[in-house]
């Protein structure tokens, strides 16, 4: 997929828009009331020249006093009539159509959020989280913008400008030909300078997204800015990012300035013309005065809906360009699907049977390197194995496939004799229990993110898997004890404390398949001993692969094997295979001399 640019450019056309029906259809009957107001605000604003007109000519010009006071009163209360309407049926239109904007923007922000969490890990390889986020708030912001208040301006204008210019011919076609030639003048020059402006927004918002991007990286990584000490140069750095963007709105302000100040000038150059005409047509005895006031009204509006209609045009263009690119995402499908018939797992009592059959597997961003060539391997039930081998050897792959982030493209990858690419994802996932290296901590309580992956369980459950995993004491020290929040990605934790409540999520979700990926290796030795006493809690009665380089780890296995070049050079205990004195031994050799991880 290609780079996505934090404001998108405007589309060629509005078409890509229709791409919104499926979600406008649930509201049919809201969208038909606002349409319904919206035509009834159009005609009031229509019918307010004719009233005011009416009520200069029977109301001021009648020539009985009488009559003058009569008709002055009965004219008043219906231009306030029209005028109530106008305010009502707008209000109902606003509302409705507000509330339109913001429940479809919500749908299509949650339909590609959830399109989006349920892609493949080959998605993620090419996509930046960055620029989903982009496109979920900025694009739909866009989207939103349009439905809830362009799309509606723009209709209302069309519906006022054509019944004025209908309205205008029908009663003064003499003078229309003169007031369309004066419009076409007015408009050419604000398309253009429409183009200009609608330019300078687009640019301006890159701008705002280049100090929002600069700010993002910063704020993640302040231990570091601080710890080297560039807080001034990064202060420096991002004032000059937001002066940037200060120019091209200050260049887009002057522009739309000059715009307004052409539109206001020409418009009323229209109007004093259609009146310097119509005074001419009243003194003649073509025309009374109430009809003069009227056409001059229905000649602003006119004017006025065609400037609205251009600037909502654009909008619309924006808009069709963002929508278009939210399409793309929804377009996306999987690479890891369900299968159309699946098969059930069978009962696991005491560990899952996992057997790979010359499983060949590249990824696709290095289709020239094989990640595993032609690997066998039969794992029994209760086992516990360990992965080694140096960076790249495989063993982060084979795990990979196990929860079948990917598929195998030869041989295949069986738990209890079943290909894992005939059962369902939450079926296989659910017998699978992982702990990363790099614990996720999500922004909530204790409890919960132990409880994230078995919502279901209750307290007890909870605690006791926090026990097993050595985490009960320190969570019940914290301030709140498992009600405590703890912060974004866990940073009111330690490091061993966040694998521990990781351990616990794995032994509370009581999966029969364990996957250990380096779970001590970023650990002080108190920690480790800790989290090891977690871990061999978490390994019982469950069949267990551990990827691990340090030998307090892997000593522990019931049978290590050796990964090099995604192929499998040598399998047997510590003691055997540090006797044969092949590639396991030279990384034992190399850990011992240097005391670091392979």
């Amino acid at each position: 997929m290609s780079p996505i640019r934090p404001a998108p450019a405007a589309a060629r056309s509005a078409r890509p828009l229709a791409a919104l029906r499926p979600f406008l259809a649930p509201y049919r009957i809201r969208i038909g009331l606002a349409a319904v107001f919206l035509l009834l605000a159009a005609t009031s604003t229509l019918l307010l020249p004719r009233a005011l007109g009416t009520l200069v000519d029977r109301g001021l010009l009648a020539a009985d006093p009488g009559e003058r006071v009569m008709a002055l009163r009965e004219h008043v209360l219906v231009l306030f009539a029209v005028g109530a309407s106008l305010g009502v049926f707008s209000a109902a239109r606003y509302h409705l159509v507000s509330w339109l904007g913001e429940r479809i923007t919500a749908d299509l922000r949650s339909a590609v959020y959830a399109h989006v969490i349920r892609q493949s890990p080959a998605f993620f390889e090419t996509t930046r989280g960055g620029e989903v986020l982009s496109r979920l708030t900025t694009d739909t912001t866009l989207v939103q913008t349009v439905v809830g208040s362009s799309l509606s301006m723009g209709l209302r204008h069309l519906v006022t400008g054509a019944g004025a210019l209908t309205v205008l011919v029908l009663t003064h076609p003499g003078v229309m030909l003169p007031v369309l030639g004066v419009l076409t003048l007015v408009v050419l020059p604000t398309l253009l300078v429409g183009r200009r402006v609608r330019r300078l927004s687009r640019a301006s918002q890159d701008r705002i997204a280049d100090t929002s991007a600069i700010a993002a990286e910063v704020i993640a990584a302040i231990p570091v800015v601080q710890a080297l000490g560039q807080e001034a140069r990064e202060a420096q750095r991002y004032r000059a990012a937001a002066e940037a963007a200060f120019e091209v709105a200050g260049r887009r302000s002057r522009m739309r300035a000059l715009m307004m100040a052409f539109m206001i000038t020409a418009t009323f150059g229209a109007v004093l013309w259609g009146l310097h005409q119509g005074t001419g047509a009243v003194l003649r005895g073509e025309l009374s005065a109430g009809h003069l006031g009227g056409m001059m009204v229905y000649v602003a509006l006119l004017v006025g809906s065609v400037a609205v209609l251009s600037e909502v045009w654009g909008d619309l263009l924006r808009a069709a360009g963002a929508t278009e690119r939210l399409m793309e995402l929804l377009a996306e499908r999987p690479t890891v699907q369900d299968p159309p018939a699946p098969r059930r797992l069978p009962a696991a009592s005491g560990g899952a049977a996992v057997t790979l059959r010359g499983v060949v597997f590249h990824y696709p961003s290095r289709p020239d390197r094989a990640a595993l060539a032609g690997l066998d391997l039969a794992i029994r039930p209760g086992e516990t194995v360990a992965l080694v081998g140096p960076s790249g050897a495989g063993k982060s792959t084979l795990l990979q496939l196990l929860l079948r982030f990917h598929d195998v493209e030869a041989g295949a990858v069986e738990i209890d004799g079943v290909d894992v690419r005939e059962v369902t994802l939450a079926e296989l996932r659910a017998r699978i229990g992982l702990v990363p290296q790099d614990s996720t901590i999500f922004s909530a309580d204790a409890m919960e993110n132990i409880r994230y992956g078995r919502p279901d369980a209750s307290d007890e459950a909870v605690f006791a898997a926090a026990r097993a995993a050595q985490a009960d004491d320190f969570i019940r020290a914290l301030p709140q004890g498992y009600r405590t929040f703890l912060g974004e990605r866990g940073v009111r934790l330690s490091g061993g404390q966040r694998q521990r409540i990781s351990i616990a999520r794995a032994i509370l979700a009581d999966a029969p398949l364990l996957l250990l990926d380096e779970a001590t290796s970023a650990l002080d030795a108190e920690s480790e001993r800790q989290v090891q006493t977690a871990l061999e809690a978490a390994m019982k009665n469950r069949t267990t692969l551990v990827i691990a380089h340090r030998l307090a780890t892997v000593q522990r296995a019931d049978r290590i094997i050796v990964l090099d070049n995604g192929i499998i050079v040598d399998q047997g205990t510590h003691a055997e295979l540090v006797q044969r004195q092949g590639l396991y031994a030279r990384l034992a050799a190399l850990q011992f001399q240097h005391g670091t991880t392979t």
